[in-house]
């Protein structure tokens, strides 16, 4: 019986994707690297360090393991400036709706995001009060596809993988639920997520009565 939601951020609840974009796309310029919006799409759901590596790899560069870790640094600066901008108006459509409807039918609700700035995304939005488990890049040291941060929002929300569905937009997203055994719910194209149990082009259509009709023996 399904107890619990598990969500990822970026592309589920809000879209800080052109933020992200935006970030890496400054710090390659001043790195003399390139950086365009295909190979963006690669760095979906993964982690920043996982991120820049994937940046040097395609660049073929050279670059210091202290080096990386600076880059990281500094892309993060850059990213967590630009969250001041985020407000209320920036759910994605259908996603404050379903997490209101998720609290009036008193389901778990966790966050498993890989973001290190979930928290500060989560208070820009005014979303806190929407979740008991905030797991982000800051609780497991495994990023996605490893299961990690979906396996620590069931565990501390006191519940088996099996009892959780999880919202994802990334393909390394749905891999790492599935790894984890638990219930996903793509949000994207079915070149990306198609894998997962059931996908949905956006948030506003992946409602809570559209998942219960495909789940419907588990509720």
């Amino acid at each position: 019986m399904i107890k619990g939601f598990i969500f990822d951020l970026d592309g589920v609840i809000t879209d800080t994707a052109e933020l992200h974009f935006q970030a890496w796309k400054i710090l390659s310029d001043s790195m003399n690297w390139e950086f365009d919006r295909e190979l963006n799409e690669r760095l979906r759901g993964v982690s920043r360090m996982d991120s820049i590596n994937i940046i040097r790899e395609h660049n073929n560069a050279e670059v210091s393991e202290e080096k990386l870790v600076e880059l990281a640094t500094r892309k993060n600066e850059i990213y967590v400036d630009s969250l001041n901008q985020i407000t209320p108006k920036d759910y994605l459509p259908g996603a404050q709706e379903l997490l209101t409807l998720l609290r009036q039918e008193s389901f778990l609700v966790a966050l498993g995001s890989a973001s290190k700035n979930s928290t500060k995304v989560l208070q820009q939005l005014d979303a806190v009060k929407y979740f008991d488990i905030i797991g982000d890049g800051n609780s497991v040291s495994k990023s996605k596809p490893a299961p990690d941060i979906f396996l620590f929002g069931a565990e501390r929300l006191g519940l088996k993988p099996e009892e959780c569905i999880v919202y994802e937009d990334a393909e390394a997203g749905i891999d790492a639920a599935k790894a984890g055994g638990f219930y996903a719910v793509g949000i994207g194209p079915e070149e990306r997520v198609g894998h997962a149990d059931i996908r949905f082009d956006s948030m506003a259509r992946a409602t809570l009565f559209e998942v219960k009709s495909h789940f419907n023996e588990l509720f």
